[in-house]
């Protein structure tokens, strides 16, 4: 079953969470600051953490195609992660706005805040496609 259509939405999903490392989340300058500031998923060790579990736990969940509860629980697990990536995003944005002296010039870096909102869209196509297996199993255990 790896080559089931929900090995493709993983990998897209890890596909996409891969791009963390290269697209900045958030542009903003700090007071007295020439130069603009970046915020990534490679800046901070929480968002680094977060991003690795969002890229890696795809991959690892393509490969445990045998047994298809765990695999869904890893994908809930996956989608959790992405949750919190978003939080903690915004939880570390809100902190740059609260600062003293506050960011200026400050705006979201697209396409990396929408990133983890593609990853979770990938995440639950997958769980769609799992279900869809288990759903045709049953139908082939009811013919024998």
């Amino acid at each position: 079953m790896i080559q089931r259509i929900q090995s493709i939405w993983l990998f897209l999903a890890a596909f996409f969470s891969g791009a963390l490392f290269i697209f900045p989340l958030y542009h903003y300058t700090l007071a007295g600051a020439t130069s603009p500031s970046l915020l990534g998923a490679r800046n901070e060790y929480m968002l680094l953490i977060l991003a690795s579990l969002l890229t890696l736990m795809p991959l690892i969940a393509i490969f445990m195609f045998k047994n298809r509860k765990q695999q869904k629980g890893m994908i809930w697990i996956c989608i959790l992660s992405a949750v919190g990536f978003i939080a903690v995003m915004l939880m570390k944005i809100q902190n740059l706005k609260n600062a003293v002296p506050p960011a200026t010039n400050d705006n979201f870096a697209l396409p990396g805040p929408i990133i983890p909102v593609i990853s979770i869209v990938f995440l639950f196509l997958a769980l769609s496609g799992i279900r869809k297996d288990e759903a045709l199993l049953k139908s082939v255990d009811r013919l024998r």
